[in-house]
């Protein structure tokens, strides 16, 4: 069995749809949901669903020791960042190479490093005059949104498109395809 925690930082609707495409599975298991806020919704759905949660503000997330244990104590041998906005640090990614995956909101290496999130991506999108965006996984490295590229999926955008509407048809490809290539990713590792 493979343990996974998912790393969150707001409402969570890819975290709760990763823990639903797992259910069940006899090889994968969503063991852990971890936030740096305690207020993210994220942990209501998966107090829902019956996944354990744990917050660890920014300093406890940074102290080697404190994340360390928390992984420990769930078993966990793969990492999901599924809207998780504190950066990894570089004892993490030493410990799980190429088993910790991130979903960025659009295209890379277009619109990402740091402070590009959530809506300020889309907004980047539409004042670009882009005619598509997109998702990417990809492994986390040390270097923001900068790790090795495993999947990309597009979306038109168009003329008329708000950041509204292109997050909406982002937020679709999220749903559809997050889930089913961390599947494939841990299918190739373990």
């Amino acid at each position: 069995m493979v343990n996974v925690a998912i790393f969150v930082s707001g409402s969570g609707t890819n975290c709760e749809n990763i823990i639903r495409h797992f259910s069940g599975s006899a090889d994968v298991r969503v063991a852990l949901v971890l936030s740096n806020r305690a207020d993210a919704y994220a942990l209501v759905r998966a107090g829902r669903l019956g996944v354990p949660s744990v917050v660890m503000p920014k300093a406890d997330f940074c102290d080697e020791r404190k994340l360390t244990a928390v992984l420990d104590d769930h078993s966990i041998d793969f990492i999901v960042l599924a809207g998780f906005l504190l950066m990894v640090p570089p004892f993490l990614t030493a410990r799980f190479p190429r088993r910790i995956v991130n979903i960025h909101p659009a295209l890379l290496p277009k619109y990402g490093g740091k402070g590009m999130y959530g809506h300020h991506v889309h907004e980047a999108v539409r004042a670009s005059g882009d005619t598509e965006t997109g998702i990417t996984i990809h492994y986390v490295s040390n270097v923001c949104d900068g790790g090795e590229i495993i999947f990309q999926a597009k979306t038109p955008v168009q003329p008329s498109d708000t950041p509204d509407d292109i997050a909406a048809s982002v937020h679709r490809l999220e749903q559809r395809y997050f889930p089913e290539v961390i599947e494939r990713v841990i299918r190739e590792q373990f």
